[in-house]
């Protein structure tokens, strides 16, 4: 377990638009036997290891003004294998010149761990049994305590350590860091879950690199605060044909956007309908046709179902504006249904008659309320998918529970699972909004979104969400792919706003619209000299 059993550099992989594979444990544990069969013994965590200090010191030498005598690694190595790759990274960090020590409360067991071990004493890495009293004097703290698989909470002197890691990251020092091999100890990989939830305790990196593939927690539900930057080591170990779950990244719907040719016109982009709206709630509908005017869509149209709205919106008089009796659905190119609509049994009769119609519909909002409480709703979405026409239902946690009879805890748990077990029950595209929003189809497929902040968490963004993937849908994309392209632009615009000093607090849901239409030239329809 030496440098020069793999010369090369490690490969590490930044996962910012790329569609790479999320593994769970099933396929890690998987892919690790077959790599461990086919290559010599410990050679998986010495390329871990190795990776992991490739990794660090290249973190390291991006700060000049700390040189490698000022540098003070403190790294904590659990009983597992997760400490076992702790330790080659010590004794790498040590032989390249760096002051590192390292806890090892409990001494390792796996065959390939000990072999670590007795290469850190043997290099003379310092190792200690207990923690000090206090990490302010190093610069990068590393978690090696545990790593995927773990099934109870974190306990002991590791729960404690946990905590004292999370204060260092939430401290958001200027120098340093706090790195998490594999996974941050305490968290779910396959899930985003703390293990214990309420009474789990979890670290908070503020850099995690992951090992062999990157796993859907890291990128979900509480995951994506506790797992910080993540980078992918793949350790020479192909793992793209395990999983049918993927991270969201423009090549999985960039195809499927339509050309701009000098010879189209509105009419090659589609007309929404986006329908709701009911007496003093014009405001959502209003929010969603904005977005969907600044996505592209050729016309837009509002379907109002109450009274007292306005005629016209005047920002966007390209808007139209109907009394629902007024425009013949059935001639759209998309529908958008739910936004402010309301609990009337009109909208109800509503939401029948536009399943009856051979238009892509997405549903949201109050539609999805309406459609959790009325059985006969739920199975006209349900056939729809079954003849071949799919519906996009787009739910936030409370709205998903609501659908399929639990609460939104039990969602939250397990959100890959919730948003699986939507799309078979409704044989619908599912948009699972939330901290790394889940999107599935009712064949399997399914991503988790990368892009999107803090800032969205504001009302209207969910309005803003709908409009976007309506418009896209009326530009003739397929659910899943108009789905992808719409969380994706809509969690970008979030994150360049916010880079521009614009959130994430105080963003308001208006000012999505425009930057997605930015992106969205930006990224697929260049200018041409």
């Amino acid at each position: 377990m030496t440098a020069s059993s793999d010369s090369a550099l490690p490969t590490l992989i930044n996962p910012r638009n790329r569609a790479i594979p999320l593994l769970t444990l099933t396929d890690l544990r998987i892919l690790e036997a077959q790599g461990a069969a086919a290559l010599p013994a410990h050679t998986l965590m010495s390329r871990a290891g190795q990776a992991a200090a490739s990794f660090l010191l290249e973190q390291i030498t991006r700060d000049p003004s700390i040189g490698k005598a000022k540098q003070k690694v403190w790294l904590i190595a659990g009983p597992g294998n997760n400490g076992g790759d702790a330790l080659v990274l010590a004794t790498q960090l040590h032989q390249a010149g760096i002051r590192v020590e390292l806890c090892m409360p409990v001494e390792v067991k796996p065959d390939d761990a000990r072999c670590a071990l007795e290469m850190a004493r043997a290099a003379g890495v310092a190792i200690a049994t207990t923690p000090p009293a206090s990490l302010d004097d190093y610069t990068w703290l590393v978690d090696g305590m545990f790593g995927i698989g773990l099934t109870r909470p974190l306990e002991g002197v590791f729960a404690t350590v946990a905590r004292q890691l999370s204060q260092r990251a939430n401290a958001r020092p200027g120098k340093g860091g706090v790195l998490a091999l594999d996974i941050p100890s305490g968290l779910d990989s396959d899930t985003g879950s703390v293990v214990g939830e309420k009474n789990g305790d979890a670290v908070k990196a503020t850099h995690t690199i992951t090992f062999i593939g990157a796993k859907p927690g890291l990128f979900t539900a509480q995951g994506r605060d506790l797992a910080g930057a993540v980078t992918l080591a793949p350790l020479d170990i192909d793992s793209r044909a395990r999983t049918a779950v993927l991270l969201n990244a423009p090549e999985l719907f960039a195809s499927f956007l339509p050309p701009r040719d000098f010879a189209t016109n509105k009419g090659s982009f589609g007309s929404i309908a986006v329908v709701g709206g009911d007496t003093g709630m014009c405001g959502a509908p209003i929010l969603a046709s904005r977005a969907a005017l600044y996505t592209g869509a050729g016309k837009v149209h509002v379907a109002l179902l109450g009274e007292g709205a306005p005629p016209y919106d005047p920002p966007h008089p390209e808007l139209m504006l109907h009394a629902i009796d007024d425009l013949p659905l059935d001639t759209m190119d998309a529908l958008a249904v739910g936004c402010g609509m309301g609990h009337r049994e009109r909208a109800t009769q509503v939401i029948h008659d536009v399943l009856a119609l051979d238009v892509p519909k997405l549903f949201d909002a109050d539609a999805l309320n309406l459609i959790a409480k009325d059985p006969s709703l739920a199975a006209e979405v349900t056939a729809r998918g079954v003849q071949g026409d799919p519906c996009v239902l787009t739910p936030h946690p409370l709205e998903a529970a609501r659908l399929l009879g639990t609460d939104a805890p039990g969602v939250q748990r397990d959100r890959l699972a919730a948003a699986r077990a939507l799309a078979a029950r409704f044989a619908a595209v599912i948009v699972l909004k939330g901290t790394g929003t889940i999107v599935a189809a009712p064949d399997g497929r399914l991503a988790v979104n990368p892009t999107g902040n803090a800032a969205l968490a504001t009302g209207g963004t969910g309005d803003v969400l709908g409009g976007i993937i309506g418009a896209l849908l009326a530009q003739h994309l397929p659910p899943y792919e108009a789905a992808l392209a719409g969380v994706y632009l809509h969690g970008l615009a979030a994150d360049t706003l916010t880079a521009q000093g614009h959130g994430p607090a105080g963003l308001t849901a208006g000012e999505l619209a425009p930057m997605v239409r930015t992106l969205l030239n930006r990224l697929f329809y260049p200018a041409v000299d």
